[in-house]
């Protein structure tokens, strides 16, 4: 008889894919992308509103880049996750894995039994983008990262609020041998007092945290609930007010929509 699969040794994805990465301190670099399914958040700006929810099935790329995607039926167990992955791992190809969503720690049971054997078949650093808002669930598969990429949700900007909650877990993040940076998304409606409680809040931890601010890619909405980047002027003047507290404070936008890397 088969043994029975518990719950925690499976996950409900989005997709796995191999491409550029287009935000943070990793832009730039190929990743594989390993995307779940779920999250708690509602923001505005969401251009990922789709992994809001389970869908029956996940996209799986066959060679890296080529999107010659398969589709499968979630949820997935680790076996067939890790299998996907190791095609994926053509060598000296990929410069790490990216843990996306969705928010991947809303799974984090099954990621506390996936991580160190993804560790062991690809070699390969290990890379988490958050919203940086579940403490507790961040803390059983730090030992197993090694880099995170927070966000910081702006009031005004994301319509969420977790102030405290983010110097919590960014706290976490630095007490541990993980990388860590911050991301923001601005728009035009950006508060310029959030950004400098924002930038005294990583200063907290530490001024040396690398910033991010990236401005909002417009998405297809009716005109009234358009979320519209800000002006060049606003972005540079906003990234004045934040190096009063960081030593790092860079923009960046999307680069991968501009690439085609969807």
């Amino acid at each position: 008889m088969t043994p029975k699969t518990s719950e925690s040794s499976k996950a409900r994805l989005i997709e796995v894919f191999s491409a550029i990465q287009g935000e943070g301190l990793n832009v730039g670099t190929r990743q594989i992308f390993i995307r779940f399914a779920l999250c708690d958040l509602r923001c505005y700006f969401c251009d990922s509103a789709h992994t809001w929810h389970t869908p029956a099935t996940c996209s799986i790329e066959q060679t890296p880049g080529e999107r010659d995607f398969e589709t499968h039926s979630n949820p997935v167990t680790i076996p067939m996750l890790l299998d996907w992955i190791n095609r994926q791992n053509q060598p000296g190809l990929h410069d790490s894995i990216s843990l996306t969503g969705g928010e991947p720690l809303l799974h984090a049971p099954f990621l506390v039994e996936f991580l160190p054997q993804l560790r062991d078949l690809t070699k390969l650093p290990i890379y988490l983008e958050t919203g940086g808002h579940r403490l507790e669930q961040l803390a059983t598969i730090l030992p197993y990262l090694d880099s995170v990429g927070m966000d910081i949700k702006l009031p005004s900007v994301s319509g969420e609020s977790y102030w405290q909650t983010h110097a919590e877990f960014l706290q976490l993040c630095w007490d541990s041998q993980a990388e860590v940076f911050v991301k923001l998304i601005i728009s035009s409606k950006t508060e310029p007092d959030e950004l400098e409680q924002a930038s005294e809040l990583v200063a907290s931890v530490s001024p040396g945290i690398p910033a991010f601010l990236q401005p909002v890619t417009p998405l297809e909405m009716p005109h009234s609930m358009a979320v519209l980047p800000p002006t060049p002027q606003q972005v540079l003047e906003w990234q004045v007010l934040m190096k009063r507290n960081l030593k790092q404070v860079r923009v960046v936008p999307q680069t991968h929509k501009m690439l085609g890397q969807l």
